[in-house]
């Protein structure tokens, strides 16, 4: 039981401390694992046979390791598939758990608060004389960019959090729910990310949409809701539309993320299979591209092309670094991970914690995939925090049925 114990707050540590420090969320990362397997040693239990979902991830994992063995420019490296291997690890415990609804309480109390705490930090770093930046950002997530991401989806968490415990919960739980989510939701607005803000606004239809329906009640307040927000960011005119309006006016609407996602086209078109190699493109260089097209028998044109740490693209990204192996694994990734909410939509007599799970889950794909069109989602800190969530979401789904 004791070992249990440091499991579950091991899991706990991890989520707390997911977008405050890197050195602790390793380590919480790490203990987590360890715990995980020898406790399912001791036990002799690892959750039940293999199924389609153990062949999935370790495909996933696998089709990391293969552009790394035959990586199209960069040298062999196993460490490169870490990040890949490190989330994927993580909703492959959690999936092959029966963790009840006190420690995914827990768990998800963690994920809240710890993205609440480095919230506060990163305004008091903003508003501070003597700052290093004038962005609001998460602490450990870095660019506005990811931290924007990453508050998305702890956003649509909250929100359907909120709506759960409004016929569940006493009305100073339901004041702290909403203040929380407008407090997330404002400050989604002051990070100006474009993706980000319309992926939490989709998340907010689906979510509130799907919690109507299962309780058969009507959409109109939801549509007029929706319209009067709209109306009320026009009127108000926040930093982000004056933004989009100066792209628009400067033609610049993709912010040079176009000539970005050639490049990785390019290397694509040139290493169909495998990719140039995972975590490897940054590496590429106008060199490797003019080959790339002279020997497709095209003009190498210096100025179409814009070289980048990374595609600014979830998609583009995997076919570059990854190839059609890569991609597809992650294309089936998403569809499974997608059909699996839309098939199990919790029905209106759930508890507050199937709902939240479950929106959590949901709003994790739609950030990933809507954001990860222009920008590279599942990575890093977003990454961990959706395979939390959703495998939080298949964890509790398994305790919730009777075994076989």
């Amino acid at each position: 039981m004791r070992g249990l114990r440091l499991e579950h707050w091991a899991l706990v540590g991890l989520a707390f401390t997911l977008p405050l420090y890197e050195f602790p969320k390793g380590v919480f990362h790490l203990l987590y694992v360890f715990l995980w397997l020898g406790n399912r040693i001791r036990e002799r239990d690892f959750g039940g046979p293999w199924d389609r979902w153990d062949t999935l991830i370790a495909l996933w994992v696998a089709s990391g390791y293969a552009s790394i063995v035959f990586a199209g420019i960069a040298p062999f490296e196993w460490r490169e598939n870490n990040d890949l291997a490190r989330y994927a690890s993580v909703l492959w415990c959690l999936k092959r758990s029966r963790y009840d609804e006190h420690v995914l309480r827990a768990v998800f109390y963690a994920l809240v608060g710890g993205t609440l705490a480095t919230l506060v930090w990163g305004y008091y770093e903003m508003l501070k004389p003597v700052r290093q930046h004038n962005e609001l950002r998460l602490w450990s997530v870095g660019h506005i960019n990811h931290s924007a991401i990453y508050l998305a989806i702890v956003f649509g968490g909250a929100l359907i959090a909120t709506r759960a415990a409004w016929s569940q919960r006493t009305p100073a739980i339901r004041a702290g729910w909403l203040a929380l989510t407008i407090f997330f939701g404002v400050s989604l607005f002051v990070m100006q990310s474009r993706a980000a803000l319309g992926a939490a606004f989709v998340t907010t239809l689906f979510l509130l949409g799907s919690f109507s329906m299962r309780h058969k009640r009507s959409l109109r307040l939801l549509a007029l809701g929706s319209v009067l927000a709209i109306a009320l960011v026009v009127a108000i005119r926040p930093d982000v539309v004056e933004k989009t309006e100066d792209r628009l006016h400067e033609n610049l609407f993709f912010a040079h993320r176009d000539a970005i996602w050639r490049t990785g086209l390019a290397a694509f078109a040139a290493n169909p299979l495998f990719g140039v190699g995972i975590d490897h493109y940054g590496r590429m260089r106008p060199s490797h591209v003019e080959s790339w097209e002279r020997a497709a028998g095209r003009p190498f044109e210096r100025e179409r092309f814009l070289f980048s740490p990374h595609a600014h693209s979830l998609f583009v990204n995997a076919l570059a670094e990854r190839g059609i192996v890569g991609f597809g694994a992650l294309l089936a990734v998403l569809i499974a991970w997608g059909s699996a909410l839309l098939r199990a939509i919790p029905p209106a007599s759930s508890e507050f914690m199937r709902w939240t799970w479950w929106g959590g889950a949901a709003s994790a794909w739609i950030v990933t995939v809507l954001v990860g069109f222009v920008n590279t989602t599942l990575h890093h800190e977003h990454a961990l925090l959706s395979m939390i969530l959703f495998g939080g979401w298949l964890s509790l789904a398994r305790a919730q049925r009777p075994p076989g």
